[in-house]
């Protein structure tokens, strides 16, 4: 454990929390990751989405054992050697990565966001469905309202309502976007939905995975 700490700590120096990112990206992937009950077994998932009409351009996923032990705060080391295994396997290179998790906002300030960005290069954010660090107070019940998601005195990310009436996500910066891009990239990826269509794809195609992985 002591050793994934200290990577933390080393490639975290490597993170851009300016970016600004592209503003435009014609390519976004989704990324996610589903677990056997038994929780000996995991498939990653990764697709490819057109920005113009959400739907998936490619598609990719890595079934194996977790690379690491359940420990909160190493979470992305259980997950990052089957997650870039399947990104090796697109046909397309995604201009952004949307992470099922979080990236800045995170107990040192690299979550798999940060991980998975700084070791591809690309562009990267994280959109968790609860958070795990932070304070934040409730932002306004419409959609594209936001609050600051706070950590001590650092702002780690934003709580953004992306549908009218319905739960907040937690948006914060991976690697190369900044806090501004990245909530109008998660806006643009949720027309119809609380989450983005990147995460709501990958889910489903980890869990078909998974699945099929359990029937063999």
């Amino acid at each position: 454990m002591a050793e994934a700490v200290a990577v933390q700590e080393e490639l975290r120096s490597r993170v851009d929390l300016v970016g600004p990112g592209p503003s435009a990206p014609a390519t976004v992937a989704g990324l996610d990751v589903a677990y056997a009950e038994s929780g000996d077994l995991l498939a990653a998932a990764v697709t490819v989405l057109d920005t113009r009409t959400l739907e998936v351009v490619d598609r990719a996923v890595s079934v194996g054992r977790p690379a690491f032990a359940y420990v909160p705060g190493l979470f992305a080391f259980r997950e990052l050697p089957a997650l870039l295994a399947a990104l090796d396997r697109l046909a397309t290179r995604p201009e952004l990565l949307v992470c099922d998790g979080h990236g800045l906002a995170h107990p040192r300030r690299f979550g798999l966001a940060c991980h998975l960005g700084v070791v591809t290069d690309l562009p990267s954010i994280g959109v968790g469905k609860t958070p795990l660090v932070g304070v934040w107070t409730p932002p306004p019940a419409e959609r594209g309202a936001w609050s600051p998601l706070r950590d001590g005195d650092e702002v780690v990310g934003r709580v953004l309502r992306t549908r009218s009436g319905v739960k907040p996500v937690f948006v914060s910066v991976g690697h190369r976007v900044s806090l501004d891009n990245a909530v109008a990239q998660v806006l643009a990826l949720t027309p119809r939905h609380r989450l983005p269509e990147t995460t709501r794809t990958a889910d489903r195609l980890c869990r078909d995975a998974l699945a099929a992985a359990t029937r063999r």
